[in-house]
C-alpha cells in the first residue's frame, strides 16, 4: 500500500480544484460535494462532512481500497453503506469516514469524478422532463440521466445499469451533477462545458423588509440572513409557490428539514414556532415570511444557511408553470432517517 500521494502532482491538482469548487456557491453549498481520485489501487475520496472549501487547510481526503469495496458492492455487502471498513487505517490517521457517495464514485471507471450540487443543473433536475429538456442543451456529450433513488449503493446500482465506459456526464434528478475523466484537467473541463450549457435566467426577486423581519425576531433565537437568495424564496412569489411544493433534493432535507416552514398571514414568529412544534417540525432551521423575507434560527450549523441560499438559486430559476418535481414522503423519510445523512448532519454541528 503506498503511502499518502503528497507528491503527486494530480493529487494537488485534485485538492487545489477541490477548493476552487468548493468556494463557489453555484457548484457547491456547505459539506456539499465530493471529489476523488483513482490512484494505485486506492481511491482518494473526500471525508463525509468535510467542506470542499477546506481542501487546501486540511485533510479533507480518505483512501478506500478500490478492488475489494467494487468486489462487495458487486456482492450487495451492506458494508458498502458506509465503506468504513474498506479505509486502510494507516493512511487516515484522522479517522474519517468516507463520502456517503463512495461508491458512485467507485463505480465510475474513471480516474477523476466531480459530485456537485450545481445551482444550474438542480434547476434542470428537477423537472418531470428533464430527459427531453436536457437532450438538446447535452448533445454531444456523452451523458445520462439517472432517475433520483437515495443516494449511497441504491443510486450506485441503479447508475450502474445506465453508464458506459464513455459515460462523462451523469445528471442526478433531483439531486445534481457528476462529470469524470482521466485527468483533473479533463474532468474540470467538462464541468465548465456542462455548467455554461445548462445556464438559465435568473429572476429577479424584490427586496427583503429588513426592519420588520428585524423586529420578528425579537429574542426568538433567530436571525437575518446573510445571503440575499435566502430572502429571495420569500419575497419572489413564483419562487415561494414552488418551495411550497415540497422538498426538491436530498440536502434541502438534512439541512432544513421537510418542504419549507412560512408564517401566515399576520401570524407572529412566536405563534408560527408553535404551530412549528405542533406540527413534528421542532426549531425550523429557516422562516419564510411570504412578502417580507426569511429569518434563519441562530443556533443552525453554518451549512443550514449555505443550503437555504442554494434553494433560493434554484428556485429564482424556475417558473412555478413547470412540471417541477418534488421528492415524495417516502423518499423524505429515506434521507431523514438514514444514518450516513444522521452522521453529516451531526458533524455539520461543529464550526466549519
Amino acid at each position: 500500500m503506498n503511502a499518502t500521494p503528497d507528491s503527486d502532482p494530480e493529487f494537488q491538482a485534485l485538492l487545489d480544484l477541490s477548493a476552487r469548487i468548493g468556494a463557489d456557491a453555484a457548484l457547491v453549498q456547505g459539506p456539499g460535494g465530493n471529489t476523488s481520485l483513482k490512484r494505485d489501487g486506492v481511491m482518494w475520496i473526500k471525508a463525509s462532512g468535510a467542506w470542499l472549501a477546506h481542501a487546501r487547510e486540511r485533510p479533507i481526503m480518505v483512501p478506500v481500497r478500490l478492488a475489494p469495496l467494487l468486489a462487495a458492492l458487486a456482492e450487495g455487502d451492506p458494508a458498502c453503506e458506509s465503506a468504513v471498513g474498506f479505509v486502510p487505517a494507516d493512511l487516515n490517521p484522522q479517522g474519517l469516514r468516507p463520502s456517503i457517495e463512495t461508491t458512485m464514485h467507485a463505480a465510475l471507471p474513471q480516474r477523476v469524478v466531480l459530485h456537485v450540487h450545481c445551482v444550474e443543473t438542480i434547476a434542470w433536475a428537477v423537472q418531470a422532463d428533464a430527459q427531453e429538456r436536457l437532450a438538446a442543451l447535452l448533445d454531444g456529450l456523452d451523458w445520462i440521466l439517472v432517475p433520483y433513488v437515495r443516494p449511497g449503493p441504491p443510486l450506485t446500482q441503479l447508475m450502474e445499469t445506465l453508464v458506459s465506459a464513455r459515460t462523462t456526464v451523469v445528471v442526478l434528478a433531483n439531486h445534481g451533477l457528476v462529470v469524470c475523466g482521466e485527468s483533473v484537467a479533463a474532468a474540470a473541463e467538462t464541468l465548465r462545458e456542462v455548467v455554461l450549457r445548462l445556464k438559465r435566467p435568473v429572476r429577479p426577486a424584490p427586496e427583503p423588509d429588513l426592519a420588520l423581519l428585524s423586529l420578528l425576531c425579537g429574542d426568538r433565537g433567530y436571525r437575518l440572513p446573510r445571503l440575499p437568495a435566502v430572502h429571495a424564496i420569500a419575497t419572489d412569489p413564483e419562487s415561494l409557490e414552488v418551495a411550497r411544493r415540497g422538498s426538491l433534493y436530498p440536502d434541502h432535507i438534512v439541512f432544513l428539514g421537510r418542504g419549507v416552514f412560512a408564517l401566515g398571514e399576520r401570524e407572529t414568529l412566536g405563534d408560527g414556532l408553535r404551530r412549528a412544534q405542533a406540527e413534528g417540525r421542532g426549531e425550523p432551521a429557516l422562516v419564510l415570511v411570504p412578502g417580507k423575507g426569511a429569518l434563519v434560527r441562530t443556533a443552525a450549523p453554518p451549512a443550514a444557511e449555505a443550503i437555504a441560499g442554494c434553494l433560493g438559486d434554484v428556485l429564482q430559476r424556475l417558473r412555478a408553470d413547470e412540471p417541477v418535481r418534488v421528492l415524495g414522503a417516502d423518499e423524505e423519510d429515506a434521507i431523514a432517517n438514514w444514518d450516513a445523512e444522521l452522521y453529516r448532519k451531526a458533524l455539520a454541528r461543529r464550526p466549519a
